[in-house]
């Protein structure tokens, strides 16, 4: 094996992969090498696209269309784990990727779609049908970018699992009991961090490793930091390289490339960029007069934000604790949620706010990937997300992030419900901030009043019917 300039590991015999190249309509092509090198596409009503790594592969095979979950020949425990957990049949990413990620031999997958359609149910299939529950051995890992993913993810492990013996654990700050010397979990779930931390430490023995996989994928490799740990995870595992499964609801161009290195031969499977921005969420701006009068507007929007339970995204931890404070104080329910409250405090105000004990959340982007909560029907977008906040993007620190801003207000509307999403907007520069979001995703993004509250609550509440 030999580690080439980006620090992978990559056989000596293996043939050199093209990039795929990048169209007009974002979407993966492979580069054309002779007559035989034409992709097989398979197309649905859904603007779902399927590339196949193996060109020689049935497009007929009755494998691509997958109606039910029985047609998958999964077992029967874990058929009985999704129909309690009231899955009846695949949805449309499902019936597309599973009979690809549990084909044998093993195949890598790039999976793409919008947030709020069954992306985690996939892989955690693939995960545990890989499982063999006669070893006490760690089989399948998971990374995602933050800690709350990360519980959301196990949580769908156990649940799926219910009549399995699978065993799991945690790779996620203080929360392995001091002194664990031996993981023998058979799906161990986490962030970059830690894990890289317990393989390097030999508290996980990764030789028996057949799956990897990688929620939020275009975070987990273009961050500076997430990027560089994740690498560090994947070439800990054994030479032999697991299948590798990369899922998110976003791949910006710039990931793209490195993705398709980093999961060599991958089935992809995508849908458009612009049919990202989920159709059944209700896009409104409202035009703050200062940065001052975004704190009145929220406080006036307060019975608004607590019909469902709301999500408030602000730039910085210390906005996000300061509106908190001054809302508690004038009698407003409200938590606030950040990286840098202790793990303990994390966990607490996530699982009150996924109970509903707590309507309304003000938290930075330490939530706005993947957190699946169906009673929230309200983002507020208090500040535009930049992408000077993405690390080292160089040049223009007041660019939209409009990738960030997709997976954001895909915090509501889950699973095709109603939804909305309400950006402030209070001077010049956020306006075009704004102007820019609605031209990239091709939305007419609607301006809302706020000189008369009234006006501005009947539109909201019509809007949340």
């Amino acid at each position: 094996m030999e580690k080439d300039a980006d620090g992978f590991y990559t056989p000596k015999s293996e043939p050199s992969v093209p990039p795929p190249q990048l169209d007009d309509n974002d979407e993966i092509k492979p580069q054309q090498s002779g007559p035989s090198a034409d992709p097989e596409l398979i197309s649905s009503t859904f603007e779902v696209t399927v590339t196949l790594a193996d060109q020689q592969a049935d497009p007929n095979s009755p494998l691509f269309s997958a109606k039910t979950f029985e047609e998958l020949g999964l077992h029967q425990d874990l058929l009985k784990g999704l129909y309690d957990l009231g899955f009846s049949k695949p949805s449309k990413i499902q019936e597309r990727a599973l009979p690809l990620l549990l084909a044998n031999p093993p195949q890598n997958m790039i999976g793409q779609s919008q947030s709020g359609t069954g992306k985690t149910a996939a892989f955690v299939l693939s995960m545990l049908s890989r499982v063999d529950f006669t070893k006490n051995t760690t089989q399948a890992l998971c990374l995602a970018p933050s800690r709350e993913l990360a519980r959301q993810i196990m949580s769908v492990v156990v649940a799926m699992g219910k009549f399995t013996p699978v065993q799991t654990e945690y790779a996620i700050k203080d929360n392995l009991p001091k002194g664990t010397t031996r993981v023998t979990a058979h799906i161990v779930v986490g962030t970059p961090g830690t894990m890289t931390d317990l393989l390097r430490r030999k508290v996980i023995d990764p030789s028996d490793v057949k799956v990897f996989v990688l929620d939020e994928a275009d975070n987990m490799l273009d961050q500076d930091g997430l990027g560089d740990q994740t690498l560090r995870v994947k070439n800990l595992l054994p030479k032999t390289q697991p299948q590798i499964v990369l899922f998110s609801a976003t791949f910006p161009d710039n990931v793209r490339n490195f993705a398709a290195k980093f999961a060599p031969n991958a089935n992809k499977i995508e849908l458009q960029r612009e049919e990202l921005s989920v159709d059944g969420i209700r896009q409104f701006y409202m035009d703050c007069k200062n940065a001052e009068h975004k704190y009145d507007i929220l406080v006036s929007l307060y019975q608004l934000l607590t019909i469902g339970q709301s999500i408030i995204f602000c730039q910085h931890r210390h906005t996000a604790d300061r509106i908190s404070q001054r809302m508690t104080a004038e009698g407003h329910k409200v938590a606030s949620l950040h990286g840098a409250k202790d793990a303990t405090e994390r966990d607490a105000i996530i699982d009150n706010f996924r109970e509903g004990r707590e309507k309304v959340l003000i938290t930075t982007n330490v939530i706005a990937r993947g957190i699946d909560i169906l009673q929230v029907n309200m983002v507020v977008n208090y500040d535009l997300p930049l992408m000077n906040e993405r690390g080292n993007h160089g040049g223009n620190d007041s660019k939209p992030d409009v990738e960030t801003y997709i997976h954001r207000i895909g915090r509501t509307g889950r699973f095709g419900r109603k939804g909305i999403s309400i950006n402030f907007v209070h001077n010049k520069e956020t306006w075009k901030q704004m102007e820019e979001i609605e031209k990239i995703l091709g939305k007419h993004i609607i301006r809302i009043e706020t000189n008369d509250l009234d006006e501005m609550e009947e539109k909201m509440k019509k809007a949340l019917k």
